[in-house]
């Protein structure tokens, strides 16, 4: 890490010294490596308080390059300059009592990310996590890294996925350490998963472990009172001063907009002054049929739609072969056939294995970089719609042979994607212009920006060359 500069020159402000910056900017420095150096010149804005603007723009180095990183007034990272880049953060990787009863004791998402094998010549499983670990989320050093990592790369808050199932709640406890601790310093919003937990995943659709309901206005009015000391905490993320909070499927909710008319009277009656609300939804779903602001594509989902034609008639054809193997007579069937190991010796005998496990789409396999240049070419998105990256999949930890592999994926090909989804947004003001990533540690789906063995940190490098602005050797002199 470099260090502090004795003063800093803020445009035609004087100079200030570091020592008098606000401590959130110094414990920035400390726990990241990204360390404020002289702003670009000419700049009237502010970095954390010192010229009265509404955000900072300093220029930073992690040891290698200059990028320009905003910072907000309270001393926390701004939006990136390109886009406010959000990561959904899944908070399963701690045990509880519902996972141990329907999985077995100490269950965790790390046990199907440890257990996975390749299935096919070529196919990388099992991943293995790098600088942190097979980590459980009860521990607040791994929670602060985790921030630390993100901010250090341009991401600017995370969407924790939250779980309300008509007054209980699942998997809370890493978020709510977050909320009660006030660390890590870094923001955040949350996600609704407003879906049903079944045992789909071995096999089994039918046998239900939590269902979603929706019992109305009573309940409606608990939620919202559950959420409400998030919305209040200065790091929850806004958008036009409003607190942001994303319905998963939103068309699954009865009469969803009386839902969403009942949330903003409630959040204006606790002084919030609104809700910005989005949904994950499918083409064709609009935020006006449902009272949202907004939607968001559905990632993964929304890629596999630009698969071809020939593919999509043989997935379908699968999909109709799995529903008759999901009932209660045939699911050992369906799942010997999930985990069937590949054969691999003699080479002819592993040849004809894969063409065999292709051609029955055991798994699914298709190309990430197809995927996302049929996507790049859709063009703009309609201005309440935002688009949702992956950086990879690869679901068969969870569904064995049944899952799906996106192919191909690497650092290069996710910044393309990444770079074409800022693009098709470029025109929007800097509030609105956010991007979601999907995911920040998905790691049995095989959807994750945190470092693995294989590839370090390289695709959260790949995000921060196309989020974070570099700055250019000339403009990097000292003034």
């Amino acid at each position: 890490m470099g260090q502090l500069p004795s003063s800093l020159q803020f445009g035609s402000s004087a100079q200030v010294p570091a020592s008098g910056l606000p401590q959130p900017v110094l414990g920035r420095v400390a726990t990241t490596g990204i360390v404020p150096d002289a702003p670009c010149r000419g700049c009237s804005l502010h970095l954390a308080g010192v010229v009265t603007r509404g955000v900072g723009c300093g220029l930073a180095s992690d040891g290698s390059q200059r990028y320009r990183l905003p910072m907000s007034s309270s001393g926390r990272q701004a939006p990136a300059r390109r886009a406010r880049a959000i990561a959904f953060y899944l908070p399963q990787f701690h045990p509880i009592p519902e996972n141990d009863e329907w999985w077995g004791a100490g269950f965790t998402e790390w046990r199907n990310v440890r257990k996975a094998r390749p299935l096919f010549e070529g196919h990388r499983q099992p991943r293995v996590p790098g600088e942190l670990g097979y980590y459980d989320l009860r521990d607040s050093g791994v929670r602060k890294a985790q921030a630390d990592l993100a901010r250090a790369h341009g991401v600017e808050g995370f969407c924790y996925w939250h779980y309300w199932f008509a007054g209980r709640r699942l998997l809370e406890r890493p978020f709510e350490a977050v909320l009660s601790s006030g660390e890590p310093d870094f923001p955040f919003c949350l996600a609704w998963a407003n879906h049903s937990w079944t045992a789909a995943w071995v096999g089994r659709p039918f046998e239900m472990l939590q269902e979603q309901t929706y019992p109305g206005r009573e309940d409606y009015r608990r939620h919202f009172e559950a959420v409400l000391p998030a919305f209040r905490d200065p790091r929850y993320l806004r958008v036009d001063g409003k607190p942001l909070f994303i319905l998963f499927r939103p068309h699954q909710i009865p009469r969803v907009s009386e839902f969403v008319a009942y949330w903003r009277t409630l959040a204006a009656e606790a002084g919030l002054g609104g809700l910005h609300l989005l949904g994950i939804t499918p083409p064709g779903l609009s935020a006006e049929s449902m009272a949202l602001d907004g939607t968001i594509e559905t990632g993964i989902g929304q890629l596999l739609s630009y698969q071809s034609e020939e593919l999509l008639r043989r997935q379908l054809w699968r999909s109709r072969a799995t529903k008759v193997l999901e009932r209660p007579a045939l699911a050992s069937i369906h799942q010997l056939l999930a985990h069937l190991p590949p054969i691999r010796r003699p080479a002819p005998l592993a040849r004809a294995h894969d063409a065999v496990s292709r051609e029955a789409m055991l798994p699914i396999r298709a190309s990430y970089d197809e995927l996302t240049a049929g996507m790049a070419a859709t063009g703009p998105l309609p201005e309440d719609r935002h688009p949702c990256v992956a950086p990879n999949w690869d679901n068969t930890p969870r569904m064995g042979r049944w899952g799906v592999v996106v192919e191909g994926s690497s650092p290069a090909l996710y910044a393309k994607h990444l770079e074409s989804a800022l693009e098709r947004i470029a025109d929007r003001p800097d509030e609105s212009r956010l991007v979601f990533l999907k995911s920040w540690n998905e790691w049995a789906e095989g959807n994750y920006l945190e470092p693995d063995v294989a590839n370090g940190r390289a695709f959260l490098e790949a995000t921060r060359e196309v989020l974070v602005e570099r700055v250019g050797a000339n403009e990097a002199a000292a003034p």
